[in-house]
């Protein structure tokens, strides 16, 4: 949870809280535990009632923290929310209870859906649906996990035979719980979270019937389309808590986590750019009022729609699955530092990576790849190679994969980027930052509120009709200040290293499958003749055993 303060001529001191659910901003999180799910298995989950309850928590923690402050709670104007956008979750609406963990974007589970759901599309096409959605058919997005969990959960598929299952994004999750859950709550969501659902005509604005055909979602179980700054309903809290005070305040405003940042780093015209560093990488370009398809590996995503009557804006999108996730990988998998700070001060003391190398490819690689098969490597090790290097090569790795976003953005285009706008926790990292700007070669600007997320959220919610705390109109906007790192390496020297990098990502590809093991690697026990001189040998030897004791 967020508070933002905001002064204005004609009221007081006016707030927008922002509730967004990016694992470790709570602290009930058990962050620890989702670190060794990612690394360790396929299958990456969260308990949707411990992310509620967490909500809560910081709703209550600061209303608490307001009244120490003086400051009246009553100035509360609106509720914003962010979230994860592809994490999925099914709840029945008569009890309010989940009826599976909700499934992390991460989660790499669903590739047999995807391959069973591949070889109905003519020539195998991942690409066949990016028409209609802008995404290629992957793990990734929320419609096969859905599906996944029709087809392994008897209690979801139960419940949506009674019609008493609902589907949503994290948003529609915490939103209805928020405005009453079973006793009236709102099922809904915005433009931004179901586009990336795979279910969703980005066209048309709609939930589409041949997707959900193709996938065979019931379309009874979406929730309500709108856009991402309007009143869905009002908050009901139990006025035994200090939070009760919010009962009746509306949640105005809903954007995807890289959507709200876009928002937020106020990217408001054609060709803007933000990236985010956080657990993933995301890197978003406005492509203004027209959809445009990618050539060249990136997704096509809604960015934003502030308004009922407002127009929808497009956006060019490349996701990276791990990038501030590597640094934890170091500390709690390699335990190499205590600390992300000090992974910066470990690069910092060697300022090169001696050759080394690191594809952090731990869920496969994302745009521009879209290769499900790469699993992690560090190559190019020597025996002076030290954890160093490794950490250093760990941060380049963040920004050679922005660096292979940002070149398929600019053969999109057709208009390379002048600067990057960047935000998210990693950008506190002065020298991820200052290689960002190498790697790249264009200057990397940094708002001094990192927390964008958070901010578009709340310029969303605050700009709301019926709320109307401030103007999202361009000429009502002000800058921002920032900090600007410029390159300090010539060009030739980023390329040479960039085109080492590439030849890493390409040893990284094919390692796994989800097919049977084939010859060489079988049982014994798979071939009835030998296994069965094995187990009749096995007999024998007891029966030995036993005659040789009965004769003492």
């Amino acid at each position: 949870m967020f508070v933002r303060c905001h002064h204005d001529h004609r009221r007081n001191i006016l707030m927008v809280i922002c509730i967004h659910d990016i694992c470790g901003k709570i602290q009930l999180f058990n962050f620890d535990l989702f670190c060794v799910l990612l690394f360790f298995s396929r299958w990456v989950e969260q308990d949707p009632v411990e992310i509620l309850q967490s909500v809560y928590e910081c709703v209550e923690r600061t209303c608490e923290k307001l009244n120490q402050l003086n400051v009246d709670i009553a100035n509360i104007k609106a509720v914003g929310v962010s979230n994860q956008r592809e994490t999925t979750v099914v709840w029945d609406k008569l009890t309010g209870e989940p009826l599976h963990d909700a499934i992390v974007w991460l989660d790499l589970r669903t590739q047999p859906t995807v391959e069973r759901l591949l070889k109905r599309i003519p020539g195998q096409n991942k690409s066949f649906l990016k028409s209609k959605t802008g995404l290629p058919l992957s793990t990734y997005f929320s419609a096969v996990k859905l599906r996944w969990l029709l087809d392994n959960v008897p209690k979801v598929k139960q419940a949506v035979l009674n019609r008493r299952a609902l589907f949503g994004t994290i948003d529609s999750w915490l939103i209805w719980s928020l405005t009453g859950g079973k006793d009236g709550g709102i099922h809904c969501t915005d433009v931004t979270n179901a586009s990336r659902t795979m279910l969703f005509n980005i066209h048309s604005l709609e939930w589409d019937e041949e997707l959900c055909k193709f996938f065979e979602i019931p379309m009874e179980i979406l929730p309500k389309v709108r856009s991402s700054s309007e009143i869905y309903g009002l908050m009901k809290i139990s006025p035994t808590l200090s939070s009760g005070a919010l009962t009746g305040i509306p949640i105005s405003g809903c954007l995807g986590d890289q959507s709200a940042a876009l928002v937020g780093q106020m990217c408001f015209k054609d060709g803007q750019a933000k990236n985010t560093y956080g657990t993933g990488c995301f890197l978003l370009c406005n492509t203004g009022q027209k959809p445009a398809l990618s050539e060249h590996g990136l997704l096509t995503t809604v960015a934003y729609k502030l308004g009922r009557e407002k127009p929808v804006y497009y956006a060019l999108e490349g996701s990276v699955a791990i990038a501030g996730a590597v640094v934890r990988w170091l500390r709690d998998n390699l335990g190499i530092a205590r600390s992300s700070d000090e992974i910066e001060k470990l690069a910092a003391d060697v300022g090169t990576s001696y050759g080394c190398y690191f594809v952090p490819a731990f869920s496969g690689l994302y745009a521009p790849y879209w290769e499900p098969s790469a699993r992690g490597i560090i190559c190019g090790l020597t025996q002076f190679t030290n954890k160093n290097h490794i950490a250093f090569a760990a941060l380049e790795a963040v920004c050679f994969q922005t660096r292979e976003i940002l070149d398929a953005m600019n053969k999109d285009c057709g208009i390379p980027l002048s600067q990057l706008q960047v935000d998210g926790g990693m950008t506190n990292n002065k020298i991820l930052m200052q290689l960002q700007a190498d790697i790249l070669c264009i200057p990397v600007v940094k708002p001094s509120m990192p927390e964008t997320t958070a901010l578009g959220a709340a310029m969303a919610a605050g700009a709301a009709e019926g709320v109307g705390v401030w103007s999202l109109n361009l000429d009502d906007l002000t800058a921002v200040t920032c900090e600007c790192f410029e390159p300090k390496i010539n060009p030739e020297e980023s390329e040479y290293r960039y085109r080492r990098w590439k030849k890493a990502v390409k040893k990284s590809m094919g390692w796994e499958t989800s097919e049977p093991q084939e010859s060489g690697e079988t049982s014994i026990f798979c071939s009835l003749p030998l296994g069965f001189f094995v187990m009749s040998s096995l007999l024998m030897l007891i029966g030995a055993k036993y005659i040789s004791a009965y004769c003492k």
